[in-house]
């Protein structure tokens, strides 16, 4: 039998199919746009991510190798904070905010003044702001009363697809955890938050934990995706905790994850939450490995400020990509000269990162001059994104958390030349993995677990999870990079109060 990890992700969704082994047996992927109706306001249409997953899904299963090992279990990993409220007949009310969406502000801090980030955080292990699906919830209670009146369940995308695939919606503790609602010590809403806000816990799906079987596809929508036998749904996780899994981090070695995508995310884990952590208020929850729990500290702005550059300047690159069929993305990274950058970018395209957790503060290009050139911009983008984790790093060192080790996935860490730069920012050593697709890897190793194809996760890490190669720090550059981030460190500081009026 076939193992499948769905992924959906902020500006894309992806189907892989894998055998036992780890080993791709088919993948497809489709890319959305990310709606900018409003600035500020960031959203996707919930039925257009379906369709383009239902074409994901018969383009894997009519794959002959998936033909020859049909697909017979799978498990999806989701973005994180994108919510979509859903009808009593199971329509989509509404286009879905994602986490960078910024319209409920107001609703953020009134949450502050009526419960306090101690408490909040205590609950849920997230800091209040306004990424998380309750405040997009309540922003639609107040702001569109004739969409939250009509709206039976507020589903994230993994409970979604799990409805799409004719099954009643089951969430996970990892994606409940991401909503501001759930109590992540007694793993379940949080009646707490819940009744000071005013909602119940029945607009939420029901929750099970990672690797749970929820059901199996009926014949009609199987035969409709191109599923050949009885396949089983089991639930699976918040990405950056599958790719966590992908990349075999379970448990607290002093190694983490450092997911490369459309956002950046640095994951180490731990056996449980301490008070340094409360320090820092960084996010802590549930992992998708029962009895750890998963640390996420990241940005926004990650291989979508690259993007930016490309639908923004790239038009000759895209056009020789079209040409050489290569990726647009490699012949823009191929440009980018050796030495550091002497420019300094803030990417802080939609609020900054973790470390500040400012969704005031803006982009920014500092140094350019008459001499700057395309590539040095292209550069300075690069590292720019790294030290904002360089920063996050910083600060879970500081909190008593080690991270002497990452473990890179995603689309990012396929570039070489910018794993190079990481590793000498971060002065630390950097591994990209065999299989890069380490989320949709992780649900699917949830996936089999279920099945009882891995007798625990850890023998499927054991089984599937390998690495590729190491990027050690240069230390003549990692020097000059060390003096750079005081300065980066410094541009924030500085520019704060005027991106609070811009």
């Amino acid at each position: 039998m076939s193992i499948m990890g769905i992924d959906v992700g902020t500006t894309g969704v992806k189907a892989v199919a894998f055998d036992e082994k780890g080993k791709i047996l088919s993948q497809a992927y489709r890319e959305y746009p990310l709606l900018n109706p409003i600035q500020g306001y960031y959203e996707l249409n919930p039925e257009l991510v379906w369709r383009f997953l239902s074409n994901c899904l018969q383009e894997v299963n009519a794959n002959p190798a998936v033909l020859s090992d049909p697909v017979t279990v799978l498990a999806i990993s989701s973005q994180g904070e994108a919510v979509i409220p859903i009808s009593k007949d199971r329509k989509v009310l509404a286009n879905s905010p994602v986490s960078s969406d910024q319209r409920s502000l107001k609703q953020s801090q009134e949450l502050v003044s009526a419960l306090g980030i101690d408490q909040v955080y205590e609950i849920t292990g997230q800091t209040i702001n306004a990424n998380y699906p309750l405040l997009k919830i309540l922003w639609w209670q107040r702001e569109t009363p004739e969409i939250f009146s009509h709206t039976w369940k507020f589903l994230c995308y993994g409970d979604y697809v799990v409805m799409k695939l004719g099954l009643d919606p089951v969430i996970d503790y990892t994606m409940a955890a991401r909503t501001l609602a759930f109590d992540i010590h007694q793993l379940g809403w949080s009646e707490a938050i819940l009744n000071k806000v005013g909602l119940s816990k029945m607009y939420f799906a029901d929750i099970s934990p990672s690797g749970t079987v929820v059901g199996t596809i009926s014949q009609n929508i199987s035969k409709e995706l191109g599923f050949l036998t009885r396949v089983y749904v089991v639930t699976g996780g918040h990405d950056q905790a599958c790719g966590a899994l992908g990349a075999g981090v379970i448990q607290q070695f002093g190694e983490a994850m450092y997911s490369i995508g459309t956002t950046e995310c640095v994951a180490p884990v731990v056996a449980k939450p301490h008070e340094g952590l409360k320090t820092i208020k960084v996010s802590c929850y549930p992992h998708v490995v029962l009895g750890q729990f998963i640390i996420i500290t990241g940005s926004q702005t990650g291989g979508r400020l690259l993007r930016w550059y490309k639908d923004e300047f790239g038009y000759k690159e895209t056009v020789k990509a079209q040409q050489i069929k290569q990726s647009v993305y490699d012949i823009i990274v191929n440009q980018i000269p050796s030495d550091p950058s002497n420019l300094m970018v803030l990417p802080h395209f939609a609020g900054s990162g973790t470390a500040y957790n400012d969704p005031c503060s803006k982009g920014a290009i500092l140094g350019l001059t008459f001499n700057t050139r395309r590539a040095d911009i292209i550069k300075a983008i690069l590292e720019g994104i790294t030290y904002e984790q360089a920063v996050n790093i910083e600060q879970l060192r500081e909190a008593g958390v080690d991270v002497h080790r990452l473990r890179a996935v995603g689309g990012g860490s396929r570039c070489r030349a910018w794993m190079q730069i990481k590793a000498d920012i971060l002065n630390t050593p950097i591994v990209s993995m065999t299989v890069s697709e380490a989320s949709s890897l992780g649900a699917a190793m949830l996936a089999g677990w279920a099945l009882g194809t891995y007798s625990s996760l850890n023998e499927a890490v054991v089984r599937l999870v390998s690495e590729k190669e190491v990027f050690t720090p240069d230390p003549s550059k990692s020097k000059i990079y060390q003096e750079k981030l005081k300065i980066y460190q410094q541009t924030y500081l500085s520019l704060r109060e005027v991106n609070q009026v811009i």
